[in-house]
């Protein structure tokens, strides 16, 4: 049987995990966050923050896993979604990850966050290729040459390129790779 969440510790969870995203925004670095700042934010004492995580780490920790299997769960949808075209779930996928930037700035600060987003990128084309049957011999080395570009236009729009539309920069991708 399976044990029920309680609504309050769920609700402070939130409150703590808002309060981080908050202070993100307020330009506050990984590295600067105290569990201070982020139960002041949260309008909630030290204590009630250690009742849920063991140290900033683990509260880290726990936010980075959540990310990557929504954006992993997303991008996983793609393979095998076939009711948009390329180009309609690439700005599927933009729109996606642009409203969800707020909690992608947390995964910038990891290294780990580019690898995780080029391995899910080459497994969506490597699929759409299988799918389709164009496959050559060169589309494994292409497939990652594609992959590291396409992760690197995504991560340049999403920090510095907000004020382009997720329809542009999927224009764009298109017209680098029309196959």
């Amino acid at each position: 049987m399976l044990k029920k969440s309680d609504p309050r510790a769920v609700r402070t969870k939130e409150m703590i995990k808002d309060a981080v995203f908050e202070l993100l925004k307020e330009g506050i670095l990984l590295n600067q966050l105290t569990v201070q700042k982020i139960t002041k934010q949260a309008t909630l004492n030290r204590t009630t923050f250690y009742l849920h995580y063991e140290d900033i780490n683990h509260l880290l920790n726990e936010l980075v896993q959540e990310i990557f299997s929504e954006v992993t769960e997303k991008i996983k949808d793609l393979n095998v979604t076939h009711k948009l075209s390329k180009k309609n779930d690439l700005i599927e996928l933009l729109n996606y990850l642009a409203s969800q930037k707020h909690f992608l700035k947390l995964l910038f600060q990891f290294e780990q966050f580019e690898k995780v987003l080029f391995e899910l990128m080459k497994n969506l084309i490597e699929m759409r290729r299988f799918n389709s049957m164009h496959v050559s011999s060169k589309s494994i080395v292409d497939s990652q040459i594609k992959s590291a570009s396409i992760v690197g236009v995504i991560t340049w729009w999403l920090k510095d390129g907000a004020h382009l539309s997720a329809q542009f920069i999927a224009d764009q991708i298109h017209l680098m790779y029309r196959a």
